[in-house]
């Protein structure tokens, strides 16, 4: 058997397989997760490095209470950008998806800190658009959804402006 031979075929096995197992998880009958919490609550961490409290079960509830906000900011998208990122996070949570976006098939939820920021990273200063836009669109929603609740306003120096009301 020749070099090239067995490269393609290992490639061919290689995506057969995926692909094999991408259909088998993602059955007519899997109820589908429309809040993505598992993979938001991996990635918050990632895209919050330092922001979030140290106490384990603060950093919990903090967690909780920003995954809640995500959830409420993705009911009030358009559908078109619901729909986007609704592929984008099936993509995400799929081993073919994940084979195609981020070349390798370790679940998000498998892979260390180190792994995601390389991974997110690697996105940002991509040459295709379409992945610059995923590790945007991604970041924007995690910062927003956390930064949206007025107790992590001080994190930022933002005061809540106090009107004057004269009677």
């Amino acid at each position: 058997m020749r070099r090239r031979t067995f490269l393609t075929a290992a490639f061919a096995g290689t995506a057969a397989l995926a692909l094999g197992v991408n259909l088998y998880t993602s059955g007519p009958d899997e109820v589908e997760d429309i809040h993505h919490r598992v993979l938001f609550s991996v990635l918050i961490p990632v895209f919050l490095d330092g922001a979030l409290p140290e106490v384990v079960s603060q950093r919990r509830a903090v967690i909780e209470a920003t995954l809640d906000a995500i959830a409420q900011s993705i009911a009030v998208l358009p559908q078109e950008q619901q729909n986007e990122l609704t592929e984008l996070l099936a993509m995400l949570e799929g081993r073919l998806g994940l084979l195609i976006l981020t070349g390798e098939m370790t679940p998000l939820m498998m892979r260390s800190p180190a792994e995601l920021v390389t991974m997110l990273e690697g996105w940002r200063h991509h040459f295709l658009t379409l992945l610059q836009t995923a590790y945007h669109g991604l970041r924007e929603l995690v910062l927003a959804s956390y930064y949206s609740s007025p107790e992590h306003w001080e994190n930022l120096g933002y005061a809540k402006p106090t009107f004057i009301i004269n009677t």
